[in-house]
């Protein structure tokens, strides 16, 4: 028996877990619709594609992907890491529940005082702010890459079957450059949080490398959107992706050094609530989801 997206809906979307000295509390912005699999995810015979979500019980007519947004909470700061599709349906209906989820955890947007973007497409800067303009977390500084900030405020330089991210990114990002940061690669921006180049979904794509007492985890933001399509065969390409080659480059990179150095991973778009471990399969890598830990709440 299976829970229909309406009854999701309706559940609490929070999931709170230890992270060294701190707390990672992991919000859903909604499930993602992203249609047809054959369509999207490219590169191999799309019989391939089909075989591959059949072996693993997942439907083969459609992809739906989460929004995993975690609030980390760390070395006395409050981070955001991603903002989901805001007010925006183009990807389905049941996207935009961020700012619920974040009061289902009981918690205040006020509370957050830095807003990590990994890259500005529209399900990661979308809820940035409200159909006002207005920030949806008025006390946060903003960082993101400045390429990523360039391309897609100017965008001469994206195709413009893109125009519509085009024109949610300057609607987000263009208001609010005085409050806006840019990190490079390598550096800790913020305390516990260094930057990871990984070109390709946008060509200022970045994943974050988080550390706190003793624990490490690298937020993925879009490195790979599917858990078993683009994990097990990571040379695939994704639809979405800007340079679709350099990307898969970058997937295989990082996902070698995290599955080398057993270094915990969460990624945006993985099955709810989207943290586990890499590991090397073949001449690809496997998901591993994390068991749910039971965590007080505080």
């Amino acid at each position: 028996m299976s829970l229909s997206m309406h009854h999701l809906a309706k559940l609490p979307y929070f999931y709170p877990f230890e992270f060294g000295d701190g707390k990672i509390t992991v919000l859903s912005d909604g499930p993602l619709e992203l249609g047809d699999p054959r369509l999207n995810f490219l590169g191999v015979e799309p019989r391939t594609v089909s075989l591959m979500l059949e072996d693993n019980f997942l439907p083969t007519n459609k992809v739906v992907l989460e929004q995993n947004v975690p609030l980390v909470e760390i070395n006395g700061r409050t981070i955001l890491f991603d903002t989901g599709m805001g007010s925006s349906k183009a990807f389905g209906p049941t996207t935009g529940r961020l700012l619920a989820s974040l009061r289902e955890a009981g918690r205040d947007p006020t509370e957050i005082d830095a807003v990590v973007l990994s890259h500005a497409h529209i399900d990661h800067i979308g809820g940035l702010c409200d159909g006002n303009g207005r920030l949806n977390f008025p006390n946060a500084d903003i960082f993101i890459s400045e390429r990523d900030f360039t391309d897609w405020t100017d965008g001469s330089s994206i195709d413009s079957s893109f125009q519509f991210q085009i024109d949610n990114a300057r609607r987000n990002l263009l208001p609010h450059k005085d409050r806006t940061f840019f990190f490079k690669d390598g550096e800790e921006f913020l305390p516990g949080v260094h930057a990871i180049s990984a070109p390709g979904h946008t060509l200022g794509h970045h994943c974050f490398m988080l550390q706190s007492g003793n624990d490490r985890l690298c937020f993925l933001g879009d490195l790979t959107h599917h858990h078993i399509l683009l994990m097990e065969r990571p040379m695939m390409e994704f639809r979405y992706d800007t340079d679709p080659k350099l990307s898969a480059r970058s997937r295989t990179r990082v996902l070698d050094m995290l599955a080398t150095d057993r270094i915990a991973v969460m990624s945006y778009h993985f099955a709810w609530p989207g943290a586990g471990h890499v590991v090397r399969n073949g001449d690809g890598f496997r998901y591993i989801p994390s068991p749910m830990q039971l965590l007080a709440h505080r």
